[in-house]
């Protein structure tokens, strides 16, 4: 039997308000929620790319190094719907397009050139578990962001950047696997993906 083989694969909808990692490794931490609550992964597993605790939607866990490395090295595609606060111009648009500057390890960094469009439509997406401001406060729009890099809050420095912060932020797409109509909380074994 080949080594590969053993190796198991999840995908997962991180819910808002979980901390990407699957335990406590800090006394600081005793009241946050982490992936291991949402099921008894194997030893071993990893999270593919993080998302932050305030963000949510498709995360793919693996006991492969490999598999992971290869997702993380810039050449997989990864896809956000982010609600931001304010109608979004098309010159924030653009700017975002093109790369904006924004703050990553101390330093400046300018992000690369990614896709960038407004959504003509919400789209559906499960209610989030904490309430997020209506349009009585003024408008928000929704927009798609896709990129190869992933640094650190990377989709909501870049919008702040823009005017525009984040309200909500979704991962839909990693590579050609989606979110499609999974629910928050959903744990989904899988036999291997991004090969």
């Amino acid at each position: 039997m080949k080594a590969s083989s053993i190796h198991r694969h999840f995908v997962i909808y991180k819910p808002y308000g979980y901390l990407s990692q699957f335990k406590s490794h800090d006394s600081k931490q005793q009241k946050k929620r982490f992936l291991g609550d949402l099921f008894d992964f194997p030893e071993g597993i990893m999270a593919i790319g993080r998302l932050d605790e305030k963000s949510e939607g498709l995360l793919l866990l693996t006991t492969d190094g490999k598999v992971s490395d290869y997702v993380n090295s810039q050449k997989v595609e990864k896809e956000y719907y982010a609600q931001v606060d304010g109608d979004i111009s098309i010159e924030a648009i653009e700017q975002l397009k093109s790369g904006v500057e924004i703050g990553f390890d101390g330093r400046k960094y300018q992000t690369k050139p990614c896709k960038v469009f407004k959504l003509n439509d919400i789209p559906e997406l499960p209610i989030r578990s904490k309430k997020i401001r209506d349009d009585r406060h003024g408008p928000t729009s929704w927009i798609s962001v896709i990129l190869k890099e992933g640094k650190f809050r990377q989709v909501r420095k870049m919008t702040s950047a823009v005017g525009f912060p984040t309200l909500r932020l979704v991962r839909v797409r990693v590579g050609n696997i989606l979110l499609d109509n999974m629910q928050v909380g959903d744990v989904v074994e899988v036999g291997g993906f991004l090969r």
